[in-house]
């Protein structure tokens, strides 16, 4: 399993990397993993919450487990944790602007480039031949970056994601400091919309999937677009469709 993976399977089972922290002395904290370990002579399963600090690994026990699953039990041993004082959730900054921590944790997952949605559609993509650019911006004189650049056929590619880009259908409005965070969302989908009309008068088409999309669903829309748009000799697209399209829409 790699890093990533066991990584985010910490985090399914604490509810969240904002709930692995544990508390150091003078108010250094680190985040927490629970290591299972099986003795064979009592078939007994225990649970030990383990952190670095100081660059040295720490652990501390927290007790059996019996659950029929490796999920099950690590679910189970971070409840213990957290029933122990063992761990905590992590503390809201008094300058956030976020209204809860899970809220802060989403947000600042949504920054990162190369998310998991963008991954997958990017390898169904590259298994049917397609290559592509990640990360351009389809015109240098733009300063707007596309997730993925078709440059012969002038696609581009945007996965946004549903909380900065206000997804109909996961878009939660924030609770703290709402009027500032709907001006926010407000403002990102005028730039959206900006992006995609001074793309499109410059002859590209633009591709727009939600993060929710299945990866299958949206790896079609960007196939209908490239074929839509049949490249000349001289790199020139043509008909290429003049709106922004959205798979799922």
């Amino acid at each position: 399993m790699s890093r990533a993976a066991r990584s985010g399977e910490q985090d399914r089972a604490a509810g969240g990397r904002h709930r692995r922290v544990v508390a150091l002395d003078e108010d250094k904290r680190a985040t927490g993993s629970v290591a299972l370990r099986l003795y064979r002579r009592t078939r007994r399963v225990r649970a030990y919450l383990r952190w670095s600090e100081g660059g040295r690994t720490r652990e501390k026990y927290i007790g059996e487990v019996d659950a029929a699953t490796r999920a099950a039990n690590l679910l189970q041993a971070w409840a213990m944790a957290r029933a122990a004082g063992l761990v905590r959730d992590e503390v809201l900054p008094s300058d956030s602007k976020a209204s809860s921590t899970a809220v802060r944790a989403v947000m600042s997952a949504n920054r990162s480039r190369d998310t998991k949605p963008e991954r997958q559609l990017r390898s169904l993509l590259h298994r049917q031949g397609l290559r592509y650019r990640v990360d351009t911006q389809p015109i240098r004189t733009l300063r707007r970056t596309a997730d993925l650049v078709f440059p012969k056929a002038r696609v581009a590619v945007f996965v946004d994601g549903c909380y900065w880009h206000g997804c109909p259908e996961h878009y939660r409005p924030a609770v703290k400091r709402s009027r500032w965070w709907q001006d926010k969302i407000e403002g990102n989908r005028a730039r959206d919309t900006d992006t995609n009309t001074r793309l499109c008068e410059q002859g590209w088409t633009v591709v727009r999937v939600w993060e929710h999309e299945a990866p299958e669903v949206a790896a079609a829309k960007v196939i209908s677009a490239l074929e839509r748009c049949s490249a000349t000799s001289d790199g020139s697209a043509t008909a290429c469709s003049p709106k922004a399209s959205r798979a799922g829409n």
